[in-house]
């Protein structure tokens, strides 16, 4: 069973723009944010998705200097951009992941695909995100691709298409879905900020790769961030009054307190 996991990326954010290639720790935010993916121990094939748009070149060319492969489909049609890459790549599993959460913890990445994965036949989706319980930035999405392909024929919707799996969350009568909460046993996604959409944002994450990241030891967990930042206040309430700020906004559609769609 081939398990796809999909990193959504472009350059044309509104708030801001070209996020995903603003430096982080000497290198641009994309490139930190697949590092943290590719240390997943899953097993899964790691894609970036974009647009062909010319101005999503630099993501192309980023993409080719690190070794990550590079898929180019349509603007906003993000339905048909991940459908047609699964079906390019024969993936049997979709895990869908937003390129502007580079605070993601690999840990939480496995969890929810070995899930899906130790329950094979059970579940069209699980996800992390209805409800949402991580702090937010570590959302994951996991499909069939049946389940996928299925939405990709039938979607009509705007909605549908531009954010890739509404179609099959919102019809429990037709997918068997599933959510998996914080093994921890709270819910800090409306407490903790770490995805970027604003400058404050972007001040946020930067302070804590500033802090925890090294070349000699790159990874540090969900569990050292939330020490760090709860040992620093200042930097805890650098971006604080974004927190819940994203619902309803025109370029990604946010259903919880975590991106749904491309950013």
């Amino acid at each position: 069973m081939k398990t796809l996991i999909v990193i959504q990326a472009r350059t044309g954010s509104a708030r801001l723009p070209n996020k995903v290639m603003l430096p982080l720790a000497g290198a641009p935010l994309l490139q930190r944010m697949t590092e943290r993916v590719r240390m997943t121990r899953c097993g899964a094939k790691i894609v970036v998705a974009t647009s062909f748009l010319d101005s999503d070149d630099p993501i192309r060319a980023l993409c080719r200097r690190i070794g990550v492969e590079c898929h180019s489909g349509h603007p906003t049609d993000l339905l048909d951009r991940n459908y047609r890459l699964a079906q390019e790549e024969r993936a049997d599993v979709v895990v869908r992941i937003s390129s502007d959460c580079p605070l993601i913890d690999p840990a939480v990445i496995d969890r929810i695909i070995l899930y899906h994965r130790r329950n094979e036949g059970r579940f069209d989706f699980v996800g992390n995100l209805r409800p949402a319980t991580y702090p937010d930035g570590n959302g994951v999405e996991v499909m069939s691709f049946s389940a996928l392909e299925h939405a990709w024929r039938e979607a009509r919707l705007a909605v549908e298409r531009e954010h890739v799996t509404p179609f099959i969350w919102n019809r429990p009568d037709r997918f068997t879905l599933d959510n998996l909460t914080w093994e921890a046993g709270v819910d800090y996604s409306m407490r903790y900020r770490w995805t970027v959409d604003y400058p404050e944002d972007y001040e946020f994450v930067t302070a804590v790769y500033d802090e925890l990241f090294s070349t000699a030891s790159p990874y540090f967990s969900l569990y050292e961030i939330l020490s760090f930042v709860m040992s620093r206040p200042d930097i805890q309430n650098i971006n604080e009054r974004r927190i819940g700020g994203r619902t309803g906004a025109p370029d990604d559609m946010r259903t919880t307190a975590t991106a749904a769609a491309d950013v």
